[in-house]
């Protein structure tokens, strides 16, 4: 009998010389990143429930595209930002970006964790080398860079939509 997987763990993690309000309001309102972030193609809200929205996303990592649909649940108070991915390639796949004020600064982590049914050998290579490290880490590490520039630099995020 073979034992459960370990799954796809990647982290990304920055900190930021913002007000941890303009942070958390540049990391959750994400249907404005296409305006905001070159590397993101669209975000479409499909559905909003409150305070948990299905949206559908897409992003390029050095010119090749990707997209996946997602849940994700914004909690103001606790600044946090939690993903389920519900469709695409990585279905299943949990995201968790923690936010938080240190003596430093804003300090943001977003933490992916995957866990594909995919056959081994190549299922686990697969999804460790190709889906977690070539594109999960390196866009969410453009992401943060990204939103680190913004933020440092006082841009304002207009998302009545959102509400955060």
């Amino acid at each position: 009998m073979v034992g459960k997987r370990k799954p796809v763990h990647t982290e990304n993690s920055i900190v930021i010389h913002a007000p941890i309000a303009e942070v958390f309001k540049l990391g959750a309102c994400i249907e404005d990143w296409p305006r905001l972030l070159p590397h993101y193609r669209w975000v479409t809200v499909l559905r909003n429930e409150g305070d948990a929205r299905l949206v559908n996303m897409a992003a390029s990592r050095d010119g090749i595209p990707v997209s996946w649909v997602s849940l994700q649940r914004a909690d103001a108070e606790q600044k946090r930002i939690y993903y389920r991915h519900v469709r695409g390639i990585t279905r299943g796949m949990t995201v968790e970006w923690s936010i938080e004020q240190r003596a430093d600064g804003v300090q943001v982590r977003i933490v992916h964790d995957f866990n594909p049914p995919w056959p081994a050998p190549l299922g686990p290579i697969i999804a460790r080398y190709i889906v977690g490290q070539l594109f999960v880490h390196a866009i969410a590490g453009r992401t943060l860079r990204g939103i680190k520039r913004l933020a440092e630099r006082g841009a304002a995020v207009a998302s009545a939509a959102a509400g955060y």
